[in-house]
């Protein structure tokens, strides 16, 4: 079996390929291509030297979806709302997440207020019909769009998560009326309370539908025009792959799709080396994300704002709980109005890219940086595919930083990076400081071709003890999707005291949701069930997503259920109620098809030649040391290697700075002990 992963970054795309029969690991890496993102693919696989035509199973990830999302380059889109509705999406929220900025503003609509149109219907909490569907109406607004010219379609009625009937129904009127608009309806994406984010999710799965059920039909049209016969898998946010149909569907689940195949790669190598809680740290080409891995197993989150908290826009769909910041190797460095220096989050990309890539960039960047202060060599940048342009890097930073703020070029590309890695440490503070756990009892893994740069910069600032630098670490997103499974998530809102709900019908919602999900499982052999419910005490705002097994649903054992949701209150926030009573809010259902393993190679020994030397910059700008350079491929296992040093591979460099101590494992990780404080 041949199987193929291929990510989609904002400067790079990688591949890695997997030989099953002949044990053997292929990648390739290529400037992503954002005029024609499919055009990158084809010319990563070529680069590669594998066949499509001898490829069993390719598994995408990409950052079409969010990209069309924050660009603001999706469909022109119209919402169909409940009359009396009309302003539900536009109000949003009462809150104001950023109290004392008085530049503040909410969420800008995707849909603007004269294409949100009304129509008379209503459904009860309860699910019961209150008032029937004006059809009559459905079709005079369904011909209103038409002359509008939409191009898709939210809908998105009250209590519609309970009783979809008139959704279908209208859906139904509006696909007839405007057959080449995407259409999207509540039901389908989100079976949830709450109407502010029900309605935003719905209206971006419409918004980036047309765009991304389009590059999903011709990635695969372009595929089998170059002999690709295989299965084709996309990478969703939740850590699983799903079929090109059901992206096309609900394409809102592919918003995270590319970074969260390091987490998961994260989860499998980590506890394959003995490490079951783990930090997953991957620095791109434009942002880094940090996530935690508790046990083995990635943190979930049941949905997050696109563009922040503050002003962006709800997506509710459960994916892996991911921190990410404007912090990449192609992140600008800046002065502002004050002429403070500043670090991203604005990004060079791929194009133009840093001033070092000779692509017409003019601004400086962290790339440019770690060239000046000697961490990249200009001559060995991708195996030596491509050539560094140093003297310009040099120039850009002395113009723009360093003469400005009279310091000299290296002490402002010191300057960069230091600001960088702290932005980068409080990203990871977010997701383990800031969420009640202490980062020194986890192992940071670093990936992306930037991570092993700043890692051990990062962990000395967090007082992380060890870190990881696995294998393939530039293209670690794309191995964690041949690692991934298929997974289908659903919810469905149940609203019910727990001491006296109707297990029976919670059991045939559960059902429900599993014939769902069967029907776009492509890998149904030995698929897996995972099922929480969403507990909170009476009178509470927010819930806890509480596992609880098939044989205490089927005996109605809320007694079970009640003791592991203290269980879990009393670990999450050091404290219990007994004595009160508790509510479940929904029901959540994961459906795992377990794909075929791999079976991975073990690292082979190597003779290793002796290291070369070169001036590098490890902290002091103004003097350089003599820096060893060891090869990566070249560290047999069982290799000690004390700091400073640098180990270079295809795609990035890690920086060991003096105290740190590195070993190679049996298997080929970089396993570091980090040194005291510099």
């Amino acid at each position: 079996m041949i199987a193929v992963a291929i990510d989609i970054g904002g400067t790079f795309t990688d591949l890695v390929g997997f030989d099953d029969k002949a044990g053997r690991f292929v990648d390739a890496k290529s400037l992503t291509t954002p005029h024609n993102l499919v055009q990158g693919i084809i010319d990563c696989l070529r680069q590669s030297g594998i066949e499509a035509s001898t490829v069993d199973e390719l598994i995408h990830g990409s950052t079409i979806a969010i990209n069309t999302l924050i660009e603001r380059t999706g469909a022109k889109t119209a919402l169909v709302v409940t009359a009396g509705t009309r302003d539900v999406y536009i109000i949003g929220r009462g809150n104001r997440p950023e109290a004392y900025n008085l530049l503040f503003h909410r969420h800008r609509p995707l849909v603007p207020r004269h294409l949100t149109r009304e129509v008379a219907e209503r459904v009860l909490a309860s699910g019961e019909i209150e008032a029937p569907l004006d059809r009559a109406g459905v079709e005079q607004v369904a011909r209103a769009l038409a002359e509008e010219g939409v191009e898709a379609v939210a809908i998105c009625f009250l209590h519609s998560y309970v009783n979809p009937t008139h959704e279908r129904a209208a859906g139904d009127i509006i696909r007839a009326a405007l057959p080449n608009a995407y259409l999207s309806l509540s039901h389908e994406i989100l079976r949830e309370y709450r109407e502010f984010e029900r309605t935003s999710t719905t209206v971006v799965n419409a918004y980036i539908g047309r765009k991304v059920g389009g590059y999903v039909r011709v990635l695969k049209s372009e595929l089998a025009g170059i002999g690709f016969a295989g299965d084709l898998s996309i990478m969703r946010s939740n850590g699983g792959v799903m079929t090109p149909e059901v992206a096309q569907e609900r394409p809102v689940a592919m918003m995270e799709s590319g970074p969260v195949g390091g987490i998961i790669a994260s989860a499998k190598v980590g506890e394959k080396l003995g490490y079951r809680n783990v930090i997953s740290f991957d620095m791109g080409g434009t942002t880094a994300k940090a996530s935690l891995i508790r046990d083995a197993e990635p943190t979930m989150a049941p949905g997050y704002h696109v563009g922040g908290y503050a002003s962006g826009h709800p997506v509710m769909v459960p994916m892996i709980d991911v921190v990410e910041i404007g912090a990449g190797g192609g992140s600008i460095a800046w002065r502002d109005d004050i002429g403070a220096l500043k670090v991203g989050p604005q990004s060079a990309g791929a194009d133009p890219g840093p001033i070092c890539y000779r692509g017409g960039g003019t601004e400086p960047t962290i790339t440019d940086a770690n060239v000046v202060l000697g961490r990249l060599d200009p001559n060995n940048f991708l195996g030596g595919t491509m050539q560094l342009d140093a003297d310009g890097a040099r120039r850009g930073i002395e113009e723009a930083i360093a003469k400005p703020l009279k310091m000299t070029a290296t002490q402002a590309a010191q300057a960069i990076i230091d600001i960088a890695v702290n932005k980068m440490s409080l990203c990871v503070r977010e997701v383990s400081v800031e969420k009640g756990y202490d980062p020194r009892d986890f192992v940071i893994f670093a990936s992306g071709g930037a991570g092993p740069l700043h890692v051990l910069a990062i962990a000395r600032e967090l007082h992380i003890p060890t870190v990881v630098v696995p294998l393939f670490p530039s293209h670690f997103s794309a191995l964690g999707m041949l690692l991934a499974d298929e997974r289908h998530d659903f919810i469905r809102t149940f609203y019910s005291d727990l001491a006296s709900a109707d297990f029976g019908k919670l059991i045939e919602v559960h059902e429900e949701m599993v014939a769902r999900a069967q029907a776009g499982l492509r890998h149904s052999k030995d698929a897996i069930q995972q099922v929480h419910l969403d507990l909170r005490y009476t009178g509470q705002e927010f819930t806890l997503a509480v596992p609880v097994t098939m044989a205490q649903l089927k005996n109605g054992d809320h007694r079970a259920i009640r003791t592991a949701f203290d269980r879990l209150y009393e670990q999450r926030y050091a404290h219990h109620s007994p004595d009160e009573p508790v509510e479940m809010l929904n029901i959540r259902l994961a459906v795992i098809g377990k794909r075929p393993k791999l079976t991975f190679p073990k690292k082979r020994s190597y003779r290793h030649p002796s290291a070369h030397s070169r001036p590098v910059y490890l902290g002091n700008a103004d003097k350089p040391l003599s820096c060893p350079i060891y090869a990566r491929e070249a560290l047999a296992a069982g290799r000690r290697i004390a700091g400073p040093a640098l180990i270079v591979e295809h795609g990035t460099t890690t920086v060991l700075y003096a105290g740190d101590r590195c070993r190679v494992a049996p298997s080929g990780e970089l396993i570091i002990a980090v040194g005291e404080s510099r």
